[in-house]
C-alpha cells in the first residue's frame, strides 16, 4: 500500500507541475512594504562579493524567508517572457543600507544583480520592523537552473540567503503554450525511398536559433533511430537530410529547438506503411523454433496456416492464434514450403511464407491406386512421424475424419481400403507430420471410387476405382 500511495503522490506532483498557471504581470517592479520606498538599480556584484564581520548587535537572522517562484510577463502585441519573482524579508537596522539580489545560471554561468536601497529617514524609523520585499525583474529562459543569493549591503559575513531554483520547462502547458522558446515553427519533409532518405525544412523558425531534428521508433517513448542533426539559426540553408533503413509506420520526425526540455514537434506520417513489420521472422533449425518480433508496437493476431494449391487463401492450422504486442514463437514447427505466418490488423491480412524458397528439407505424399485400396506413402530428408486419415472435406478449412487414423514412418507405406461410404468429390485422403507440434496437412483430394460387380442402388454400372498420381508439386 505505501509503495502506491507513492505512486500517486508522483503522480499528482507530476501533474501538478504539468498543468500548473504562472501568474502573469504586465510590468516588473520592485516594491517594499512598512510604505518604506526602495527603488533598485543594476549592479554587477562585484563590489560587493567581499563580506565583513557584522557588528555584535547585528542579529545574523536579519534576512529571513526568501521564496522563489516564476512569473510571466505579457504585453500586448509582445511576445511573453518569464521572470524570477523574488519575496524576501529583511529586518531593519541602522547598519543596513539596503540588499544585493543575484541569480547565477548554472546552465552558462552568467549572472545578474540588483541592488536594492531604501529612503534612510524612513528606515531610521522603523529600525528594528521587518520589512518583506519582492523583485521581478530577473528575466530567465526555459527551463534554466538557477543560484539566487540575497545579501545586505554592506556585506555582511555569515549574514545571506541562497537557493536553487528549476524554472518550469516546455512541458508545462502554461510555458509550452505563450513562450515563443518552446515552439520549434513549422516543418515539411520529403521521402525519397529509392535512396531511403528523409529531407527536413523547418520554417516559422526564431531568428539565430539552432534546431535539432531525429528520427526515432515511437514505443513508450520515441527511441533514436541514428544520430539527431542540426539545423543552424545563422544559416540560410535550413533543411537536413536523414538516412531510415526501413519505412515503418513508428517511424517518426522530431523538431525542436536546442534549448534544455523544449517542446518536441512530432510527425509519424508512415502510419499506413505496415507491410515492412511482417518481414522480421526468423527460425532456428536446432530448435525447430519459429519465431516473429515486431520492429513498432502493433495490434495483430498471428496465426501458422496451410497455403492452398491456388496460392490464394491460407487456412489457418488449429490452435496456433496468437495475440501478443511483442515476440511471438511456435515451437518444434513443420519446415513445409506450404507453411505460413498470417498477420492480421485492423488494415487487413498479410500472409508471409518463410520456408517457401527451398531452403529447408520438406517431406511429400503419395498416392497409388490399386483395386479396392489406396496405397499411401512418405518420403522426407530427415525422421519424421505421420498420421494418414481419410475425411470428407465439407468447408474449405476443414476436412472431418470419415475413417481411423495411421501411423506411418518415412519409407513405410499403409493401404486404405475404400468403402461406397467413403467415395465422393469431397473425400481426401490426408496426410501431416506427427513429431512436431505445429505441421501442414497435405490433401489428395476429389476420389473417385466403384466396386467391380456390384450395382449402386440407382442400377447405374460402377466404375473401376482411379485415381490421378498427384506430383510434388501438386501437394504443396
Amino acid at each position: 500500500m505505501i509503495s502506491i500511495h507513492v505512486q500517486i503522490l508522483l503522480i499528482i506532483l507530476f501533474w501538478n507541475s504539468d498543468c500548473q498557471i504562472i501568474p502573469r504581470i504586465e510590468e516588473c517592479g520592485l516594491s517594499c512594504s512598512q510604505g518604506i520606498h526602495c527603488k533598485s538599480k543594476p549592479s554587477s556584484g562585484i563590489l560587493n562579493s567581499f563580506c565583513h564581520d557584522a557588528p555584535a548587535s547585528l542579529s545574523s537572522i536579519v534576512l529571513k524567508s526568501m521564496k522563489i517562484s516564476t512569473v510571466m510577463k505579457c504585453v500586448q502585441g509582445s511576445p511573453c517572457s518569464l521572470h524570477l519573482n523574488i519575496k524576501g524579508t529583511l529586518s531593519l537596522d541602522e547598519n543596513i543600507r539596503g540588499l544585493e539580489i543575484c541569480s547565477l545560471s548554472l546552465d552558462t554561468q552568467q549572472s545578474q544583480c540588483t541592488n536594492v536601497r531604501f529612503a534612510r529617514k524612513k528606515s531610521k524609523m522603523l529600525n528594528g520592523k521587518k520589512v518583506q520585499i519582492q523583485f521581478n525583474c530577473i528575466e530567465v529562459n526555459v527551463a534554466q537552473h538557477i543560484y539566487v543569493t540575497m545579501k545586505t549591503v554592506p556585506n555582511y559575513c555569515e549574514v545571506k540567503l541562497s537557493q536553487e531554483y528549476y524554472v518550469e520547462d516546455c512541458r508545462n502547458s502554461d510555458v509550452g503554450k505563450y513562450i515563443p522558446a518552446c515552439s520549434a515553427g513549422k516543418f515539411d519533409y520529403n521521402v525519397d525511398r529509392a535512396r531511403k532518405i528523409i529531407s527536413v525544412n523547418v520554417s516559422n523558425f526564431l531568428r539565430d536559433q539552432d534546431y535539432y531534428v531525429r528520427l526515432c521508433h515511437k514505443w513508450f517513448t520515441c527511441e533514436d533511430v541514428g544520430a539527431f542533426a542540426v539545423i543552424k539559426g545563422k544559416e540560410s540553408l535550413k533543411s537536413v537530410s536523414l538516412k531510415y533503413s526501413q519505412l515503418l509506420p513508428c517511424l517518426c520526425i522530431e523538431v525542436w529547438l536546442a534549448i534544455p526540455d523544449a517542446r518536441r514537434i512530432q510527425l509519424c506520417p508512415f502510419e499506413n506503411d505496415t507491410k515492412a513489420l511482417w518481414d522480421n521472422i526468423v527460425y532456428n533449425p536446432a530448435t525447430q523454433t519459429l519465431a516473429w518480433e515486431p520492429a513498432c508496437p502493433v495490434l495483430v493476431m498471428v496465426n501458422l496456416c496451410r497455403l492452398t494449391k491456388s496460392n490464394d487463401h491460407c487456412e489457418d492450422i488449429q490452435n496456433s492464434s496468437k495475440n501478443s504486442p511483442e515476440k511471438v514463437k511456435y515451437s518444434r514447427v513443420d519446415t513445409h514450403p506450404r507453411l505460413c505466418m498470417k498477420f492480421t490488423t485492423k488494415q487487413g491480412s498479410w500472409v508471409k511464407c518463410p520456408f517457401a524458397h527451398g531452403e529447408f528439407p520438406a517431406w511429400k505424399m503419395r498416392t497409388a491406386a490399386a483395386a479396392e485400396q489406396i496405397q499411401v506413402f512418405f518420403t522426407s530428408q530427415t525422421k519424421a512421424q505421420f498420421s494418414v486419415v481419410v475425411c470428407n472435406r465439407t468447408q474449405l478449412a476443414s476436412c472431418e475424419s470419415v475413417g481411423m487414423h495411421h501411423s506411418v514412418s518415412v519409407g513405410d507405406s499403409v493401404s486404405i481400403t475404400m468403402s461406397r461410404e467413403m467415395c465422393g468429390s469431397t473425400i481426401c485422403i490426408q496426410g501431416w507430420r506427427t513429431d512436431v507440434d505445429y505441421s501442414v496437412p497435405l490433401q489428395t483430394c476429389d476420389i473417385h471410387c466403384g466396386f467391380c460387380g456390384q450395382t449402386y442402388s440407382d442400377g447405374n454400372s460402377a466404375k473401376a476405382m482411379t485415381h490421378r498420381m498427384k506430383s510434388v508439386h501438386s501437394l504443396y
